[in-house]
């Protein structure tokens, strides 16, 4: 959380830990009391679109914008818990899509795309930005995968639609809280990180905060990839919360709006 002002940003604890139905919890209490509060998501909040017009191209039934797919994500996924979605790679007419793990092997779809696998507007575009290396949810191998973490928070999303403003879907209220898809990388970008961008260290956490005029923060127990991910995207947020420019990306169109969405802090 990061406060209004140049104070650091801190930790949010959860009395039994952190897992997706306390982080829906947090949300939801937010919605409750209408804080006026930006909210960082670090998953896509959908997939490719405007490349092939369907997000799954030969499929029928392939949902015809993002809150439909969200319905859709959690209608093939209801009866797993903790809002996983770990069984769409299995769904006949899905798993064409992926490249996945299936019976111990990789188990590649006709119409994965070669390479990469199929990216949004938004992704393209901040591999071109340089702000980081954007991947597709298609492809659900690897360290570098994307796709699973998505799926489950698409989830999430689903529960929220309606409830909260999730940007550039919905329309920006005046007041309120704002939920938004975010890129840590990116964030470690703006704030002048030229090579890794994981910060696993008191004083380099406090040199990038500092670049985005926050004060150093009160040390914590742990460096990991999570806390510190979690604090410089907060001091971002913060510091970017009021460009104009970024609630405006020159490529994001109507349709992109509500098919793709975006992802926030690419220009």
């Amino acid at each position: 959380m990061a406060r209004a002002g140049a104070d650091a940003p801190a930790l949010v604890t959860s009395e039994d830990g952190w897992s997706r139905r306390s982080a829906l919890d947090w949300i939801e209490a937010r919605i409750a009391d209408q804080a006026d509060l930006l909210i960082g998501c670090d998953f896509s909040f959908a997939l490719p679109f405007a490349d092939c017009g369907a997000y799954f191209p030969q499929w029928s039934a392939s949902p015809a914008d993002a809150k439909a797919l969200w319905n859709c994500v959690e209608g093939l996924s209801a009866d797993e818990p903790h809002f996983s979605a770990s069984r769409l790679a299995d769904h006949p007419e899905l798993a064409r899509h992926f490249r996945s793990h299936a019976g111990g092997q990789t188990h590649v779809g006709d119409l994965f795309e070669p390479g990469l696998g199929r990216l949004r507007v938004t992704e393209k575009a901040c591999r071109e930005q340089g702000l980081g290396n954007a991947a597709s949810c298609f492809n659900l191998i690897g360290a570098s995968q994307v796709g699973k973490s998505s799926f489950t928070g698409m989830r999430m999303l689903h529960r929220l639609s309606g409830r909260i403003a999730i940007w550039p879907f919905d329309p920006l209220p005046e007041t309120g809280p704002v939920l938004v898809e975010i890129y840590t990388a990116l964030a470690a970008r703006r704030a002048g990180l030229t090579g890794p961008t994981k910060l696993r260290a008191r004083q380099p956490l406090d040199a990038a905060l500092a670049a985005l005029g926050s004060r150093p923060h009160d040390p914590i127990d742990r460096y990991d990839d999570h806390s510190t991910d979690a604090l410089l995207g907060a001091a971002w947020l913060r510091h970017a919360a009021g460009d104009a420019g970024l609630w405006r990306p020159k490529a994001l169109d109507a349709l992109l709006a509500q098919t793709e969405g975006w992802t926030f802090g690419v220009s």
